[in-house]
């Protein structure tokens, strides 16, 4: 696809690809568009048969996931694409690795996730709104609901401290239950407990997090699935919303 002075969306995406197809109708609801030709053009690379991330991140083969996400961003610049999306968090563990081997900026997720997180707590910390303003303020907390590949690379815990944010993660029981909403629920098409992700949520909570990311693109599913409200912020949404705004 080659349009004269045009920008096109590239993504990476079938991982998974309910999380892809999601993610793109979301562009669509998302751009302010009248008409077939006000929406931006984008080519979408399906490619389901990446090997698993958080598995390869386990074991130690996240290179080769590397090496296939080069060939697939290489694919999309030669279709013409002016900047990349990947619509899977994991694979942001080496999101710097391959913005060094590609000619085009690709979104980085995880950090504007973070940076938006912090524009929404911004503010006095809740019940410290009359203290010593020479006092150095406590940190909002912002719990991470991701895989456990990406708790485990510290994806969103280092973005988040970046922006000044104490992260908190689930305990090893309640990623247990993460990790099956996500693996036995959205990708294997089985059922997703709400009492599973309330009870996760709860647990964070507990901790003090003023908001809770959904750091996984299969959590943006149940996103909709549940009609989650606005103290979920959903990571992919942040995506759609940036791609928008560099293809526009």
């Amino acid at each position: 696809m080659k349009e004269e002075n045009g920008k096109i969306l590239g993504v990476i995406g079938g991982m998974g690809p309910l999380a892809t197809q999601l993610f793109y109708r979301m562009v669509i609801e998302s751009t302010d568009a009248g008409r077939d030709q006000d929406h931006i053009n984008m080519i979408i690379l399906n490619h389901a048969t990446m090997p698993d991330r958080t598995t390869a991140i386990m074991d130690g083969t996240i290179d080769k996931v590397l090496d296939k996400l080069a060939a697939d961003a290489q694919y999309l610049v030669d279709g013409g694409a002016t900047c990349i999306a990947i619509p899977c968090n994991t694979t942001h563990a080496v999101l710097d690795k391959l913005q060094e081997r590609v000619s085009i900026p690709i979104i980085n997720m995880v950090k504007s996730t973070a940076e938006y997180v912090s524009s929404q707590v911004a503010g006095p910390i809740p019940g410290n709104e009359h203290a010593n303003s020479f006092v150095q303020p406590e940190k909002h907390i912002v719990g991470i609901m991701a895989t456990s590949g990406t708790i485990k690379m510290e994806l969103y815990q280092n973005a988040c401290r970046q922006f000044d944010l104490e992260p908190v993660v689930p305990s090893p029981e309640k990623q247990e239950l993460v990790m099956k909403m996500i693996y036995d629920g959205v990708k294997n098409g089985g059922p997703v407990s709400f009492e599973d992700f309330e009870s996760v949520a709860g647990e964070l909570q507990d901790m003090g997090a003023e908001k809770i990311i959904l750091g996984c693109t299969e959590l943006s599913v149940i996103r909709e699935l549940f009609s989650l409200r606005d103290f979920y912020v959903d990571a992919m949404q942040v995506l759609t919303d940036r791609a928008i705004e560099l293809c526009r």
